[in-house]
């Protein structure tokens, strides 16, 4: 028997956009304020930020800039502006937030799970519209792709190089709960992200 796939409008795409980089947007502010990071090229602009104190959305929206060529050769140039949208609106986002919300209190293993949880349910939502939030995910499909290399071998690797080099700023424990932030994230992806199950495009 055929299944049918029913594509997504523009509409369902622009509001998976908009709120699923909410949510990652909302994590991203919860593990800050816990002074946490996670994986990916946002661990790599949580590093950045953590050693010069530039503003966590530029320097996210900038170290993705030199993927867009990887995203467009490997996946098509609509998958390529979607994601430029996305990370455009997460660098927006992150920076707008805290002028709408402060945090007074913040338990950090609460804002571990609950950040892992949030960024996991988000970038679930951009998966599901063919879209990302870039960098070394788009990066690790290129190879696969050019070179036959394992995507997820890629990002764990490229994950497990970046906590170890937190240690440079961050105590063992605020490394243990981002390791669990992580965790957290792909539990969500695990569990919801199934061939088969969701097949919207």
């Amino acid at each position: 028997m055929t299944t049918s796939v029913e594509r997504h409008t523009w509409l369902e795409d622009l509001q998976a956009l908009l709120v699923g980089c909410l949510f990652v947007a909302l994590s991203v502010m919860l593990l800050r304020q816990a002074n946490l990071l996670t994986g990916g090229t946002a661990g790599l602009a949580f590093i950045v930020y953590y050693l010069s104190n530039l503003p966590f959305g530029l320097v996210y929206f900038v170290i993705n800039l030199p993927f867009y060529l990887f995203a467009w050769r490997a996946l098509g140039w609509v998958f390529t502006l979607k994601t430029f949208t996305a990370i455009s609106l997460l660098s927006i986002y992150t920076e707008w937030l805290p002028q709408l919300m402060q945090l007074n209190q913040l338990n950090p293993v609460f804002a571990a799970v609950a950040g892992g949880f949030l960024a996991g349910a988000g970038l679930l939502m951009l998966v599901r519209h063919r879209a990302s939030l870039g960098g070394v995910g788009v990066l690790a499909i290129y190879l696969q792709e050019k070179y036959g290399w394992r995507a997820g071998h890629i990002q764990m690797a490229a994950d497990v190089m970046i906590l170890i080099g937190s240690l440079l700023l961050l105590d063992v424990r605020s490394v243990a709960l981002s390791v669990l932030a992580a965790a957290a994230v792909n539990v969500v992806i695990t569990v919801n992200h199934k061939p088969g199950r969701y097949v919207g495009i």
